[in-house]
């Protein structure tokens, strides 16, 4: 295949996955204009039409999803094939792309970087926040960070840190004049702050567990988040009961700013594990990243 096809066959999965002239031109490091040009040469060679495109949107045709994944793969292995020749450099080099919830990105990944990239310069980091099951593969991700029991069966689960336990917990004010819940179901009485998650479709139910028995209850209240940091601020507040990673309301706890409830309720479960495709060829910035992030008891 002449290089100039190639090219042209990279610039053509860039908008399909986009879905934006805008967004793949950038990506590229090229113009619009200069994209849309190259675009309708490819599509002139084959004789075919390969994107759909509206004054507001860009989608592969029949033909366009159908070269999107037979080529796509094969594509990205050559990259990593020839990002794996970095092996033969003296220092580890690349960018490596991470998708995480807020939780991990700031109590695991942080300060594993914090100390793993002053000796690495020529590795580059960018970390995604994202509280769905986002699809690693088809989203060009080198992994991603999930609690052990929701990682897919199929990918390389890399254990980066403890246990976890969640906790119920609500301000001094709230409590005041209030019954505190002493089993699950009486926190349908109780001012709750909801998590709504995109992977769930509504909002997540608060899960218990004690001596074998599992409990899901469905909690109400006047305020709904789509991340942690702003209920743990609607808690401190005195606006409801949270449910959050125990560590994340330890240090209030213990400043008297929060008070747990329900804690025979919450047991230990697998902490956050760093997750990639088994068929992945790791890179050697992906492997000093995997290192530094694995968690040693």
């Amino acid at each position: 295949m002449p290089r100039a096809d190639l090219n042209d066959l990279q610039a053509f999965l860039a908008v399909a996955r986009e879905r934006s002239f805008t967004r793949a031109a950038a990506q590229l490091g090229v113009s619009q204009s200069a994209l849309s040009q190259t675009l309708r040469g490819l599509e002139a060679r084959l004789g075919l039409r390969l994107l759909t495109r509206t004054t507001r949107s860009v989608a592969p045709t029949e033909a366009g999803e159908r070269l999107l994944r037979a080529v796509g793969p094969r594509l990205e292995e050559i990259d990593a094939e020839l990002a794996s020749l970095s092996e033969l450099r003296d220092k580890p080099a690349g960018t490596v792309r991470v998708t995480a919830d807020e939780h991990a990105a700031d109590a695991v990944l942080w300060p594993a970087l914090e100390r793993l990239l002053p000796d690495h310069p020529d590795i580059k980091v960018e970390v995604v926040i994202d509280y769905g099951l986002t699809d690693i593969v088809a989203e060009r991700y080198d992994a991603g960070v999930r609690l052990g029991g929701i990682v897919a069966k199929d990918m390389v689960a890399v254990p980066i840190g403890p246990d976890m336990r969640m906790a119920v917990v609500g301000a001094p004010s709230y409590f005041a004049g209030r019954t505190r819940p002493e089993a699950p179901q009486d926190l349908t009485a109780h001012a709750c702050i909801n998590l709504r998650l995109p992977t769930h479709g509504g909002l997540y139910a608060w899960e218990f567990e004690k001596g074998g028995r599992e409990l899901r209850v469905r909690v109400e209240g006047r305020l709904v988040f789509n991340s942690v940091a702003p209920i743990l601020k609607a808690a401190l507040a005195g606006f409801g009961l949270a449910y959050l990673p125990e560590e994340q309301a330890q240090a209030h706890l213990a400043a008297g700013r929060l008070v747990r409830v329900l804690a025979d309720w919450c047991e230990p479960f697998p902490g956050y594990h760093l997750y990639y495709p088994s068929r992945r060829q790791p890179t050697p910035a992906f492997a000093v990243l995997v290192d530094a992030l694995r968690y040693r008891r």
